[in-house]
């Protein structure tokens, strides 16, 4: 057996922020790894200040490694993963847990779908049993009749999520405006219809096969346990689970828009509303955390820039919203904003736009750089109280860099950003060409956004 050992220590005065822990002070969440012959990743942080564990599984797969004609395969093995297995047939994964006092969850995004575990520590035994089941054991129950349970599900979330929920029709919409076709995020997470309803058993088969192997999954254990305990459970339960077959990761070629892509949407909304997405930069680099705090300069608080000028002083926004998507390959930023009754989006976008020349022009206030640092820094410790969310980010930063143990060095790189940075960002990203989408109600194309920007 290849084992890592990684072992940091982990004062009690790192859950405090750094300020007050002195300059030599770094902030450690300890783990140990270890790595099973059938390629099986397990990292474990002891926690025993509360008797409880999470577990968190991550399978390196997501959307991005789909291909088209193929969408939702991910999201739907996401369901699939809770209909039984061989020695835990349906319903007995939920109502076991649950008679423990646990409860559990999975979620599926562009690069990796998780299943969550958590509850008192003396369940752990549990979980894992039940995780190992569902890895090595669950193909020879799948058959047609949970596929197409499953597939009518999804599409029910879709149907609520997508079709009928307003503005949620942008989902289908903007990735494909943004990346180019056969990008691996040029697609929603949740598939298309014709896609899903084209899934044969077969398909899904394979790409259990596939992705669903030890040597693509990664367990984070965080909670009141022992490593040495852990690891021995892992072994008695996960040994026997082949090896799967190598994995060619989706190749991503570099691209920009030589102009904005724009387009109108008509949907079932009483108000219309306006995206701006740009492409940027992949999670994880200097600039990507400078996004993150320009997206609270401009809407990330009641006094932010653009949520001030159009909500509070304009009234002419119900609500704005920015982000920085940062994902594995390649990312991008969102910002958006819905206009009050009465008010076209040409109104906010001539707003928007003034203001993102005002930031890349002038740059943000120490006071505006200060509350984006001091928000982001109180909501990065603050998650460290959570074993689930430490389990969370283990797994992440192993994923991203290959050091679960990148609590620090994440940190550290939104304390650097400077003034300057948010300028150089701003005029990099956001005055560049981007998807434009705007959202209005049925038959009311004139309130759209238009191309080209509006005249000052």
């Amino acid at each position: 057996m290849k084992r890592l050992a990684l072992l940091f220590s982990l004062s009690a005065a790192s859950a405090l922020p750094l300020s007050a822990q002195g300059s030599a002070s770094r902030l450690r969440v300890p783990f140990v790894m270890d790595t099973l012959p059938n390629g099986l990743r397990v990292i474990v942080h002891e926690d025993h200040s509360v008797p409880v564990v999470t577990t968190y599984t991550w399978f390196h797969v997501g959307s991005g490694d789909e291909l088209p004609g193929r969408t939702g395969f991910a999201h739907l093995f996401e369901h699939l993963m809770f209909m039984g297995s061989e020695h835990a047939p349906y319903p007995q994964f939920d109502r076991l847990l649950e008679a423990a006092g646990a409860s559990n969850n999975g979620s599926t995004n562009n690069d990796r779908t998780n299943y969550i575990e958590s509850g008192p520590a003396s369940a752990l035994p549990l979980m894992l049993w039940l995780d190992a089941d569902r890895m090595g054991w669950m193909l020879p129950t799948m058959d047609i009749p949970k596929v197409d349970l499953q597939r009518d599900v999804v599409k029910n979330e879709r149907r609520q999520g997508v079709e009928n929920q307003p503005y949620g029709l942008v989902e289908d919409y903007l990735p494909g405006m943004l990346y180019p076709p056969g990008h691996p995020y040029s697609w929603t997470v949740i598939g298309s219809m014709k896609d899903l309803s084209a899934a044969s058993l077969d398909d899904v088969k394979n790409f259990f096969r596939k992705y669903y192997a030890p040597n693509n999954a990664v367990i984070a254990v965080a909670g009141d346990v022992k490593a040495v305990e852990v690891f021995a459970l892992v072994r008695k339960y996960f040994s026997d689970i082949p090896r799967g077959p190598e994995i060619e990761r989706p190749k991503v070629a570099s691209f920009s828009l030589a102009k904005d892509t724009v387009a109108v949407v008509e949907d079932r909304v009483q108000s219309p509303r306006l995206y701006y997405n740009w492409h940027t930069i992949k999670g994880g680099t200097a600039d990507d955390a400078v996004l993150d705090l320009v997206a609270y300069i401009l809407t990330g608080a009641r006094n932010s820039r653009i949520t001030q000028k159009l909500v509070y002083e304009q009234q002419l926004a119900t609500n704005t919203e920015s982000f920085q998507d940062s994902k594995r390959l390649d990312g991008d930023f969102t910002l958006f904003a819905t206009a009050r009754p009465g008010k076209s989006l040409p109104e906010l976008q001539r707003i928007i736009d003034a203001e993102l020349r005002r930031l890349a022009e002038e740059g943000p206030t120490q006071r505006e750089l200060d509350q984006a640092k001091n928000t982001t820094e109180s909501s990065f410790l603050s998650a460290l109280e959570s074993t689930s969310r430490k389990a969370d980010q283990l797994n992440a930063y192993y994923y991203r860099n290959g050091n679960p143990d990148g609590f620090q060095a994440d940190l550290d790189r939104f304390r650097a950003v400077t003034a300057e940075d948010i300028k150089r960002v701003v005029r990099t990203y956001l005055l560049a060409p981007k998807a434009m989408l705007s959202v209005v109600p049925q038959g009311k194309r004139e309130l759209a956004a238009r191309a080209g920007g509006v005249t000052p």
